[in-house]
């Protein structure tokens, strides 16, 4: 068997050992599932947090384990301790959230695509996680979800946005859509820039197989809202599309 075809085989294998264990997780963590809606109940909402982004977290760190792959994060030391953030972040490949899930250990939800409610199991840890799921081409239920993360951020929970709306599955963004914005104007969160570079090496790049990586992940210094009141949706856009292309050069 020449090395190419072995190659391609253990690509396979990787990828199917991968999603496996992937559901196999999620499969054994049903009991905690039933934990995290007893505590709502009791009303022991700290507690449930703090157990609900240590699943998150070793989740993650699992699954990116599992790829193989390697993976640099500069600049955590700049994310602000006390108080909720938006994180703004480009969105290159489907490893992106347990990316950053992984790299972040502030707790932290997700503006998601509708189609990941309908995942059964994952729509779980993403509710109790305090994720917000959006219809990128309805605007009226897209400016709905919006809002619901605007309530989500005031409430004191951070949450991760890609303005993009969908990977860029490669190094060049695609536009940012101002309107996810409104989560930092419209809530007076502080925004913090990331920048996701060589994601897309793990699955994108190779038709749907995973393949380890390189990637880096740049947290860049936090914008106030006093520094950004003063700007318009499409200003601040354009900032921070200009912030995080800068890291990825």
């Amino acid at each position: 068997m020449d090395i190419v075809k072995w190659g391609e085989i253990m690509l396979i294998m990787r990828t199917l050992i991968w999603f496996l264990y992937f559901w196999l997780f999620l499969i054994f963590s049903i009991p905690l599932l039933f934990t995290v809606r007893l505590m709502e109940k009791r009303n022991q909402i700290y507690e449930k947090d703090v157990l609900v982004n240590k699943i998150a977290t070793i989740w993650a760190k699992s699954l990116i384990n599992l790829t193989g792959s390697r993976v640099k994060v500069t600049g955590t030391e700049l994310i602000p301790t006390d108080g909720p953030v938006l994180f703004v972040s480009n969105h290159q490949g489907n490893f992106d959230i347990p990316l950053l899930l992984a790299a972040i250990s502030k707790p932290k939800g997700f503006v998601a695509k509708i189609e990941l409610k309908k995942m059964p199991l994952v729509n779980r840890w993403m509710q109790a996680i305090n994720c917000v799921f959006i219809k990128r081409n309805h605007p009226k239920e897209a400016l709905k979800s919006i809002n619901e993360g605007i309530a989500v951020l005031r409430k004191g929970y951070s949450l991760v946005v890609f303005p993009e709306g969908t990977r860029s599955k490669g190094k060049n963004m695609n536009e940012f859509k101002s309107a996810s914005l409104r989560l930092a104007t419209k809530s007076g969160v502080p925004i913090v820039p990331i920048t996701i570079n060589g994601s897309y090496k793990i699955m994108e790049q190779n038709s749907g197989l995973i393949r380890p990586a390189d990637v880096e992940i740049t947290i860049s210094e936090p914008i106030n809202p006093q520094d950004f009141k003063s700007y318009d949706a499409n200003e601040l856009m354009h900032m921070l599309k200009t912030k995080i292309e800068e890291n990825l050069r």
